[in-house]
């Protein structure tokens, strides 16, 4: 089965067609998915900015990490239930759509970036977590991580405003 034949699948379910013919269905889903977004967004981003030396700068790294990493996950898993009940609604058309496909990308990249943090650049911590300046490889995941989820809210803006 080809992906545009599962998409097609997927605008075909009741769910799909609840929330594409409701007036309110996709309103209330789509809030829920900004939120979410912006709870992902301004945690990871609390995250990078200590990683980045530009926040935070009195607390330990792993402090920062275990304040705001459970908010992330837990944002981050409702972000992506809403969002899959949207892309559900008009599947078709979202796949074929650029800024939908950039925004993918750029989430792909970030969960690539997230986990080479976490397997590699984590494993040394020890001997950073409470020095006056983090190691290149933190600021560098800090700084990509920033970057992509800026490019993840550009992109999720621009799918509103395109056919």
């Amino acid at each position: 089965m080809s992906i545009l034949r599962l998409c097609a699948w997927l605008e075909s379910t009741q769910v799909a067609a609840a929330i594409r013919e409701s007036t309110w269905l996709f309103p209330t889903i789509e809030t829920i998915h900004v939120l979410s977004i912006v709870l992902v967004v301004g945690s990871i981003a609390m995250f990078d900015l200590r990683l980045l030396d530009l926040a935070s700068r009195d607390r330990s790294v792993t402090e920062v990490y275990d304040d705001v990493m459970p908010w992330t996950r837990a944002s981050f898993v409702c972000a992506v239930i809403a969002g899959g009940l949207l892309f559900t609604s008009s599947a078709t058309k979202y796949y074929n759509n650029v800024p939908f496909r950039l925004k993918m990308t750029a989430l792909l990249l970030a969960g690539i970036n997230t986990a080479y943090f976490e397997f590699w650049t984590r494993r040394g911590i020890a001997a950073w977590n409470r020095a006056a300046s983090t190691p290149r490889a933190a600021k560098l995941a800090g700084g990509i991580s920033l970057v992509l989820w800026i490019v993840v809210v550009a992109c999720g803006r621009w799918i509103g405003f395109t056919k």
